[in-house]
């Protein structure tokens, strides 16, 4: 490869880094409006969130696309190869983050159209920036190549799973005690399931910034041994 070329494929590469850094930061944008719309019973901002979830679609779409021409046309090998690869998972995971979003905010809307008044108090924002902060700090481990970020962001996904149990807990005794909550804690579950599992998908987005830097797939392995990569 002539210097010229390296250089082209260096500058295709750091554009694809950035789309991809744009379309985290438009998934974490939806993620926090969406809370914001169902914490302030916001339709409008609700209704924005669910149109808005089209354009992180034609994202994935634009980027998976400019991968697969990339490798076609430059054969890459070794990091290189792992980068782009990386890429189109990340992108597939925060595709689904925005899913999830989307999901939140549609409940949202039938919590806040709906007659029934009697709303467990349940506070789910603690959750919901414990993910944010999770999404924020994998998409800087990407940005960084920082693979000590990344196990940062896997041991916190524990933290964010026992909290949500907590919640599922909370809601369970709610409806219990008072049959009248049923159907919103039902609804609000939904909304603490779709937090943790965005918790999930910037966990993925965390382990494959180790396998873009190090390597190693760490997929399916424990903590400890994320942690062990990371630091070699």
């Amino acid at each position: 490869m002539s210097e010229h070329t390296s250089k082209m494929f260096e500058a295709e590469l750091e554009g694809i880094r950035t789309r991809v850094l744009q379309m985290g930061g438009m998934a974490e944008l939806q993620i926090v409006k969406a809370m914001e719309g169902l914490s302030e019973g916001d339709l409008l901002l609700i209704d924005q969130v669910i149109e808005n979830d089209s354009r992180i679609n034609e994202m994935e779409i634009e980027l998976d696309q400019i991968c697969n021409q990339v490798i076609a046309k430059r054969q890459p090998a070794a990091i290189d190869l792992r980068m782009i690869n990386t890429v189109q998972k990340t992108i597939t995971d925060l595709e689904r983050i925005g899913d999830e979003a989307k999901k939140i905010a549609k409940t949202a809307k039938q919590l806040h159209t709906s007659t029934s008044p009697f709303m467990p108090q349940i506070r789910l924002s603690h959750l919901a920036d414990a993910v944010v902060d999770m999404l924020r700090m994998a998409l800087d481990g990407y940005a960084r190549l920082d693979t000590i970020a990344a196990a940062q962001v896997v041991r916190q996904d524990k933290e964010v799973d026992a909290e949500f149990k907590g919640i599922m807990r909370q809601l369970i005794t709610y409806m219990i005690e008072d049959p009248r909550t049923i159907s919103q804690s039902i609804e609000l579950m939904f909304v603490a399931k779709s937090l943790e599992r965005i918790g999930d998908h910037a966990k993925n987005i965390a382990e494959y910034v180790v396998f873009m830097v190090k390597g190693r797939d760490v997929r399916h392995t424990s903590l400890e041994e994320i942690e062990r990569e990371a630091t070699r």
